[in-house]
């Protein structure tokens, strides 16, 4: 008999600010990161793809089975975008969210969190980050 999987899945954006610009031009250091923030959050790793650019900037990804965590860095502006999509129940996307803002640290954060997959699409501005993580604007 086939399997049949849940459509539910929750799916976070976080713009941050004000992070140091030796972090973010680090591509070793992020690639570390975001295979933690994956560990931290229950998701199985599939596989990691990351990315220097010159003169400066940085991109990593880590494919998931459940889908997928990434950051893209602007070590100029002091400012990154990350992204974390997980499928099913069981992985938490803001437990990997959550570590990823505690080691960069930013001075001002923006995010959003999307419920996929029952049905119409939730966006949520309020998201359940660390107390002191949570719009910091």
């Amino acid at each position: 008999m086939e399997r049949t999987y849940s459509t539910f899945g929750r799916h976070i954006a976080v713009d941050a600010w004000g992070v140091d610009a030796r972090l973010l031009n680090d591509e070793r250091w992020l690639t570390d990161q975001l295979v933690e923030a994956a560990v931290q959050a229950g998701a199985t790793i599939l596989g990691v793809q990351s990315k220097a650019f010159e003169p400066q900037g940085a991109t990593v990804l880590v494919m998931l089975s459940e889908s997928h965590i990434s950051i893209h860095t602007y070590p100029e502006h002091g400012f990154c975008a990350i992204d974390c999509y997980t499928c099913g129940e069981d992985v938490d996307p803001e437990l990997a969210v959550d570590h990823l803002l505690r080691v960069l640290a930013p001075e001002r954060t923006f995010g959003k969190k999307l419920i996929r997959g029952e049905g119409e699409m939730m966006v949520s501005d309020a998201l359940a980050f660390s107390k002191d993580l949570v719009s910091r604007s």
